[in-house]
């Protein structure tokens, strides 16, 4: 038993909590089947009313990153909530299977003969997952997955792993950007932090491509970098023009005039 089972566990999660120590999170943002499912919903729920989430008070940006008109379609609900309720069904029948025989569990749904006991548990929990698609989704990922609560204590451990860097001298060329690295980020964390406060990043990069984007008229180019090694030391995670190099930054720098999102349309939108 200790050669061919606890040996080959203990292995793996090695590798993994080594990837994660060196790469952050990365089951999260590129393998994990619910971080997929709740993007999807994510943005169908953007579409339908302008917020990627049910708790924001005020909705994202009037344009998208590329500069098009991102206005509301209620309509979109009609495939946001069917959604989330027939993955929350798949779920808890995948659940199921993990306590009875699947073959048993997909040929009493087939021939429609559940017992009592598989109806009500599929029918609580594709409602509990269904609440949870709906309101929670990335607060789950946040604060309650252990599989990704280990992957973040791994992955601080090591202050020179692949962080998310912020060029903080050139941060007047955010002034005018609507934030909106911000509103890509699922996890609704703020990109341009240092690491400590990037504790629940899952390196998806979606702050990146949203930065390149919109600086895609920049000579600059974008603000946002992945940065590892030796860069990922400077101030937790901001970087230097160059690596190793250290940079005075000034107050002014670190904190722009303030923006009215709302207000704030990027060139190219048409709506200017």
């Amino acid at each position: 038993i200790l050669l061919r089972v606890i040996a080959p566990v203990l292995l793996l999660a090695g590798i993994f909590l080594g990837i994660a120590w060196r790469w952050g999170r990365l089951y999260c943002g590129w393998l994990c089947p619910h971080f997929s499912v709740v993007e999807t919903i994510n943005q169908l729920v953007r579409k339908a009313s302008g917020k990627q989430s049910l708790w924001d008070k005020k909705p994202g940006p009037a344009c998208r990153p590329d500069g098009t008109p991102a206005w509301p379609d209620r309509r979109y609900w009609w495939l946001a909530i069917p959604f989330a309720l027939a993955f929350a069904f798949l779920w808890a029948v995948v659940l199921l299977t993990y306590l009875l025989p699947p073959v048993e569990i997909y040929s009493n749904l087939f021939h429609q003969t559940l017992t009592r006991n598989q109806a009500l548990f599929i029918g609580v929990a594709t409602f509990l997952l269904f609440l949870e698609f709906t309101f929670a989704r990335h607060l789950f990922c946040r604060y309650a997955c252990a599989v990704g609560m280990f992957q973040s204590l791994a992955w601080m451990t090591n202050r020179q792993a692949m962080v998310v860097g912020y060029q903080r001298e050139r941060a007047r060329d955010c002034v005018d950007c609507a934030s909106f690295c911000d509103h890509a980020c699922p996890m609704r964390l703020k990109p341009r932090n240092i690491k400590r406060l990037m504790f629940a990043c899952t390196q998806c990069g979606q702050c990146i491509d949203a930065c390149e984007t919109v600086q895609r008229d920049n000579p600059g180019g974008r603000l946002l970098n992945w940065i590892a090694g030796p860069q990922a030391l400077q101030t937790d995670g901001s970087q230097g023009l160059l690596a190793g190099e250290t940079v005075t930054i000034s107050k002014r720098a670190i904190a722009p005039k303030p923006v009215d999102l709302n207000k704030v349309v990027p060139t190219g939108c048409g709506l200017n």
